[in-house]
């Protein structure tokens, strides 16, 4: 059992001061507000749940800055993903776990404590089954187990290369298989996540472009209750293919053909109608986007005004982890929104007015769903997860409140100080306890990939 005491939370019912918690085997026993410190209690100023991450590729960590030269011709997320694939070719499972580990280490000191891995690297470089059909999504929960971070995972169905079940390219072999094989995939997967503490397994249709009607509707089935996410509506080709292939925008066809409610993530959906907005704010499902990645391959911006405006729910996402910081995913968020309509503020809520409170309770609370979260911040029976922030950076100075959460999305950077996972400290003084020896691992790893 241990105790710590802040001189401000932000808790489920708002900011609160005089904050004592107690954990209890990784789980909040009791919440106090409004008294003193034991003696024994760590003493902090400062604290906010951690965040979800409901979106990320763990292994494109390593290709990060890798896509930025310019080809012979055009780039674009197409030509991008081709550098992807030559990454994914060379990564066998010992550099996986490396590479996962450096990315969830950067996770927890940006301020996420639970991380959503769509993963798809399921066969040998062959194309081969491992013997484990879980074999690299187990190097992902031994990652997670080393750095500390709630892992949801969400295996990827993947069986085509376009829409209407055209064959697969060779740069995507390691991701196919058959509805077979597939749930081979998600019942090892569970078995390997079994002991991984609040360890939570979904599934993945990757897009409407690598699953044909057939494989997308046995999809539910397999999620067994968990979470459901796939890639829609990224990229302006995307929706012109589809309608191509079925005379219809992806977002609607989803809706016309699958229950799309909260047990669904939707992640990007860059490229949505003003009607497929309002059907997705008001289906339950989550709206998973990640505005550094989207930004980094030009996918465009998401239509946040009106889609929140909808009470749509949303989480963000490091998806490519071509940087990897909560703040910075949220305040990227709010100044695509800004640019797109040349406001400001555009995310704030008229009960809601801080821009950075809306952001980051949004987040809270649709990333938690998207990635089976049950129970959600500093409250009673939830995982004693949890951050502080540095009081001294001279963004916080003089500031309480909602204040606190402006200073930190907008007016600084690296303000995390401690994180807690399951009441166990694992960042102190911004850096993970184990950054050094994650660190020398991924070098070598890399050095083997890149030789």
């Amino acid at each position: 059992m241990a105790g710590f005491w802040f001189q401000q939370a932000l808790l489920p019912g708002g900011w609160a001061e005089g904050v004592r918690v107690v954990e209890q085997g990784g789980v909040i026993a009791s919440v106090t507000i409004g008294t003193a410190p034991e003696p024994t209690d760590e003493r902090h100023v400062i604290a906010l749940p951690g965040l979800p991450n409901l979106h990320s590729h763990a292994f494109q960590r390593g290709m990060a800055g890798l896509a930025e030269r310019r080809g012979p011709g055009e780039d674009s997320f197409w030509t991008w993903r081709e550098v992807m694939y030559r990454f994914a070719h060379r990564i066998g499972p010992d550099e996986m776990q490396a590479i996962a580990a450096m990315a969830f280490v950067e996770m927890l000191e940006g301020g996420f404590t639970r991380v959503g891995e769509f993963h798809y690297i399921h066969q040998d470089v062959d194309g081969r089954p491992y013997a484990d059909p879980a074999e690299m999504g187990a190097r992902l929960a031994q990652a997670a187990a080393e750095t500390g971070i709630a892992l949801t995972l969400l295996p990827v169905l993947y069986q085509y290369g376009g829409f209407g079940g055209q064959a697969p390219g060779p740069g995507q072999k390691r991701f196919i298989n058959s509805i077979d094989g597939f749930t081979r995939v998600v019942e090892a997967s569970r078995a390997a996540l079994s002991t991984l503490p609040d360890g939570v397994v979904g599934v993945a249709p990757h897009s409407l472009r690598a699953v044909t009607p057939d494989s997308l509707s046995h999809v539910p089935a397999l999620a067994a209750g968990g979470p459901i996410h796939i890639h829609i509506a990224e990229q302006v080709k995307e929706v012109a293919d589809c309608h191509a292939w079925c005379g219809q925008r992806p977002v609607a066809w989803l809706f016309d053909h699958m229950a799309v409610d909260g047990q669904w993530c939707l992640v990007h959906a860059t490229q949505m109608d003003a009607a497929e907005t309002a059907k997705l704010a008001a289906s339950g499902a989550v709206a998973g986007l990640c505005p550094i990645t989207e930004a980094n391959l030009g996918d465009g911006i998401f239509n946040g005004r009106d889609y929140l405006a909808a009470g749509g729910l949303f989480g963000i996402g490091s998806d490519s982890n071509v940087l990897i910081d909560a703040a910075e995913e949220l305040r990227s968020l709010e100044y695509a929104q800004r640019l797109a309509h040349r406001a400001r503020n555009v995310l704030g809520r008229a009960d809601t007015p801080s821009t950075g409170r809306a952001l980051f309770d949004g987040a809270l609370t649709g990333g938690a769903r998207a990635l089976g979260q049950k129970d959600v911040g500093l409250s009673v029976g939830a995982a004693a997860d949890f951050l502080t922030l540095d009081a001294t950076q001279p963004s916080l100075t003089a500031r309480r409140g909602d204040a606190l959460l402006d200073g930190f999305i907008f007016a600084g950077q690296r303000m995390v100080d401690g994180v807690w996972r399951r009441g166990r400290r694992v960042v102190s003084g911004g850096r993970h306890i184990v950054r050094d020896a994650v660190a020398a691992r991924y070098r070598l790893a890399l050095g083997t990939i890149l030789s």
